[in-house]
């Protein structure tokens, strides 16, 4: 996804989570939406770890953002959604990591002058996955930075071993 940015303009893939959460994640970095999957749990996972789904013969791993975020697991509905996104290593190798959440909203443009940072809380909290807050049509919208959010040796460590396996079952098949 090579588009541009428009100056002062934020483009943002709003979402929820948990009762009245409404998140965003930068458009630029989300390959595509799926509707709920089968996931193939792995052993020993961590709890936020939910497993792998095949997207177009691809093992993708799935992190289950209402766990991750401290919202509790995300409940199966006809609104839940797998959004896969694009993550860049420390080697610049972009792998892909799904996000499963309750429902995708919509595509929404946000004023960067109207992004607050995130908000002091008067105490050692850990924010440190939140980008900023907007606020938009009478709600507040948190933006997650998924370089942070998906940035953890698990996530990581099960990506790059899914991509090893799916490596050698192609070079097996060969």
């Amino acid at each position: 996804m090579e588009e541009k940015a428009v100056s002062g303009v934020r483009r943002v893939l709003t979402l929820t989570l948990g009762e009245t959460g409404c998140f965003a994640i930068d458009i630029f970095v989300v390959r595509e939406i799926l509707d709920f999957t089968e996931i193939t749990r792995l052993p020993r996972m961590p709890e936020h770890m939910r497993g792998v789904v095949d997207v177009r013969g691809q093992a993708v791993p799935v992190v289950d953002l209402g766990v991750k975020l401290g919202f509790g697991p995300v409940e199966q509905t006809i609104h839940t959604r797998i959004v896969i996104v694009e993550q860049t290593d420390e080697q610049g190798q972009v792998r892909l990591i799904g996000a499963l959440t309750e429902a995708v909203k919509e595509v929404l443009e946000l004023d960067e002058a109207g992004i607050a940072p995130p908000p002091s809380m008067g105490m050692e909290v850990e924010n440190s996955c939140i980008q900023g807050i907007s606020h938009h049509d009478g709600r507040f919208i948190v933006l997650l930075d998924t370089a942070r959010v998906f940035d953890t040796d698990e996530v990581q460590g099960l990506a790059g071993l899914v991509e090893r396996a799916a490596a050698d079952t192609q070079r097996d098949a060969a």
